[in-house]
């Protein structure tokens, strides 16, 4: 979600990539249904591992989930590495309505946290 929500809205300054340390092979389809519900298709993107970018130069590196701190503890990688956690929405549990609420929810503070953190960088 993070990745479409960066190059949707702020990809006259950013260019966002997206991976996981353990990539499920697609994207979740409530995320990409989310998404749609505030004008973001995702639904092109793929589950990529960080494997795949191990030799880009990246200039920021956001990890997002609770676990990927201790996933990921050393981007091996280039580039400054700042910890943004959230819950993974596809754990969530509950009734179909309380899950969609959680990807909501989640894509919501995705969204917020990383605009607030870029835009603090920017002045």
């Amino acid at each position: 979600m993070a990745e479409g929500l960066v190059n949707a809205f702020l990809g006259d300054r950013y260019e966002a990539y997206s991976a996981g340390t353990e990539p499920t092979g697609y994207v979740h389809p409530l995320a990409i249904r989310v998404m749609r519900e505030i004008g973001v298709d995702i639904s092109h993107q793929r589950s990529k591992s960080t494997d795949e970018f191990r030799d880009v130069a990246f200039d920021l590196v956001i990890t997002l989930c609770d676990d990927a701190a201790e996933n990921c503890p050393v981007w091996l990688g280039s580039g400054v590495r700042v910890h943004l956690g959230f819950p993974d929405p596809a754990q969530a549990r509950g009734s179909d309505e309380e899950i969609m609420q959680a990807f909501s929810k989640v894509r919501d503070q995705i969204d917020e946290r990383i605009r607030a953190w870029l835009a603090r960088q920017e002045m």
